[in-house]
């Protein structure tokens, strides 16, 4: 079923909290009994939607999630509500009144707009999203401050709001696209959407080249846990032209530099007692140089953006770990060092090594269950193939 109408109904609600939080398992029973006394058509798009809830509340919390309604695309593609909340702060902490919100998808940034106070013009070309979008606005008690259109963004006048967000679609039919101007708008018309308006802004893939980032644009990369989840484009009056940022959620804690003031690569060094990973924002907005000389440090490998220092610094922009070894790369001492130690949790991470943590997990953790645990780095020191032991600080 690819329309939403059925389970907008009396009857399609009903079944919607008759199927709420049904196990897998439980499907097939749950769908013979209700079919029974529903049509059949019905109860599997309920069963459906129950699941797309179900992993929809990862990104939106089970509160909201068990009200909301989604489409596939919309749960894989749609922003983590705290990273929403965390735009939509900085929107209304411009003063920002109104939002043109072109690629709505099923209205997740809509909706923290509208929660920020925001008068938000939804829209989105596919239908059954647009209705999706329409539907959440209404189930959250939305719906007075979110228009949600069924149009061609690229069709949409957004003269008069005080800001424009684009979120082009980044995925195919063959899967994920990577070319900027393979999204659905291309980057280039999104660009000129934002430039139109007071003030701009545009979602894009972390990982997009820092060499198709227009030089009128501030970026900024936010992770979410320690996990990268988009990088944005901001332009507009109150935006420093080449400027970068990383922000890192729930603590909001950033990381800026403009042009004048970014820094060179930290020197090579030695080493020292302790490694610090640094967070994925912080890696994709190059910012790697700013964090080292908070701390101290330096890279063990012109190449990898791991930093070493002799001191212990408490940062939020890096993980820090002890560490106790420096192996050249060899299984047979790892393994007989693991077993010295009595280690019997591995954790392996690797930046700049071919190895896959698995199979070296498999190979060098001693049969005998240990009492210890460890972390192991593959990577490189000095252009050198390397295993750093150590532990989490």
């Amino acid at each position: 079923m690819n329309d939403l109408a059925p389970l907008l109904t009396p009857e399609g609600r009903a079944l919607l909290d008759l199927v709420r939080g049904t196990a897998p398992a439980d499907e097939l029973g749950v769908a013979t009994r209700l079919r029974r006394e529903h049509p059949a058509e019905l109860v599997s798009a309920a069963l459906g939607q129950a699941r797309l809830r179900q992993r929809a509340a990862v990104k939106f919390g089970a509160e909201d999630a068990e009200r909301m309604f989604f489409t596939p695309n919309g749960v894989e593609q749609s922003t983590r509500a705290s990273v929403a909340a965390y735009r939509a702060e900085c929107f209304h902490a411009l003063g920002i009144r109104s939002v043109a919100d072109l690629c709505c998808g099923i209205g997740g940034d809509a909706i923290a707009l509208a929660r920020a106070g925001i008068q938000v013009l939804a829209v989105d070309r596919d239908p059954l999203t647009a209705a999706a979008a329409r539907a959440n606005a209404e189930a959250l008690g939305l719906d007075d401050l979110i228009e949600v259109r069924e149009a061609d963004v690229t069709e949409v006048d957004t003269a008069g709001y005080d800001a424009v967000f684009v979120d082009p679609a980044r995925r195919s039919g063959r899967g994920r696209v990577f070319d900027p101007e393979a999204y659905s708008p291309p980057l280039s018309w999104a660009v000129e959407a934002a430039r139109k308006a007071p003030h701009g802004v545009l979602k894009i893939a972390p990982g997009i080249p820092h060499e198709a980032i227009p030089a009128d644009a501030e970026a900024e990369w936010v992770s979410d846990g320690g996990d990268v989840k988009e990088a944005m484009l901001w332009f507009g009056a109150r935006v420093t032209p080449g400027a970068r940022r990383a922000m890192l959620l729930p603590s909001e804690a950033g990381v800026w530099a403009s042009p004048a003031t970014m820094l060179p690569d930290p020197r090579v060094r030695p080493v020292g007692r302790y490694l610090y990973e640094p967070d994925g924002a912080v890696i994709r907005a190059h910012l790697v140089a700013e964090v080292a000389e908070d701390l101290e440090g330096g890279l063990i490998d012109e190449t990898i953006a791991y930093i070493t220092a002799d001191e212990l610094h408490v940062t939020p922009y890096a993980s820090a770990y002890e560490i106790t070894d420096q192996l050249h790369f060899n299984v047979k001492k790892l393994k007989a060092l693991l077993r010295e130690r009595e280690v019997g949790i591995l954790t392996v991470k690797k930046r700049g090594s071919a190895v896959e943590p698995e199979e070296l997990r498999r190979k060098a953790l001693p049969k005998a269950h240990g009492r210890n645990s460890a972390t192991v780095f593959m990577t490189r020191v000095a252009g050198a193939p390397t295993m750093l032991i150590g532990r989490p600080v």
